[in-house]
């Protein structure tokens, strides 16, 4: 009995060891992983701030048109940048709230 169980385990350390060889000859020659969902989750996260903005600027001009019926509407100052602020062809911004 002893015999047998000396003998498997030798099998199984020489096992292990030719694959573990076997893989890391072979590793170099994988195929790269995919950059999809990589892709997919950029795309996704792209069209949703485009989404969130068009939102927020009908919301922005809603807001206006009830308050001033019947007026253009000036251009929504943006709400991350607080830089100075060039508009060609319009008058002054509002001021943040």
């Amino acid at each position: 009995m002893t015999t047998y169980l000396w003998r498997k385990y030798s099998d199984y350390l020489h096992t292990k060891w030719e694959k573990e060889v076997l893989w890391t000859m072979v590793d170099p020659f994988k195929r790269p992983k995919s950059f999809t969902p990589l892709v997919i989750i950029y795309v996704s996260a792209f069209y949703t701030g485009v989404i969130g903005a068009a939102i927020t600027e009908q919301l922005y001009k809603e807001k206006y048109w009830e308050d001033h019926p019947g007026e253009a509407v000036p251009i929504m100052r943006p709400k991350f940048y607080g830089g100075p602020w060039k508009v060609n062809k319009g008058g002054l911004l509002p001021p943040n709230k």
